[in-house]
């Protein structure tokens, strides 16, 4: 059984998402794009801060659902195997949970696919968060 409920992985996925979409500062553009055409990512931006408050906030179990949806999303357990998911995430946690997840790339990806592998429809949570 799922340890965090649908609506706290959608509030992580949000800002997942724009820290997925950021690139690394850049001061000379390559083409004629206009340099404030991308999203940067800048020090000065607190999305990443936020993010990792929040997954440093929840609870064990919670953090360790965490882990466990994202591995399922990048299919490294199958929606069958979640409670082997959630024991090995517990089991194998060495490092921050926050850090751990902020260093996969695609985090909001996988999470999305490991909510939807579980039933849920993540795009309906995350849009009932926005509004």
């Amino acid at each position: 059984m799922l340890e965090i409920s649908p609506s706290k992985v959608a509030r992580v996925i949000i800002p997942a998402r724009m820290l997925d979409a950021k690139t690394g500062r850049w001061d000379t553009p390559l083409d004629d794009a206009e340099p404030d055409s991308i999203l940067e990512s800048r020090p000065s931006d607190a999305t990443e801060d936020e993010l990792r408050s929040y997954i440093s906030d929840l609870n064990r179990d919670e953090q360790a659902s965490l882990v466990a949806l994202m591995w399922i999303g990048r299919d490294t357990f199958s929606a069958d195997d979640l409670e082997e998911a959630i024991e090995t995430a517990k089991a194998e946690a060495v490092s921050p949970t926050a850090d751990y997840l902020l260093g996969i790339p695609l985090l909001s990806d996988y999470l999305t696919a490991g909510l939807e592998a579980l039933g849920y429809d993540a795009e309906a949570l995350i849009d009932e968060l926005m509004k």
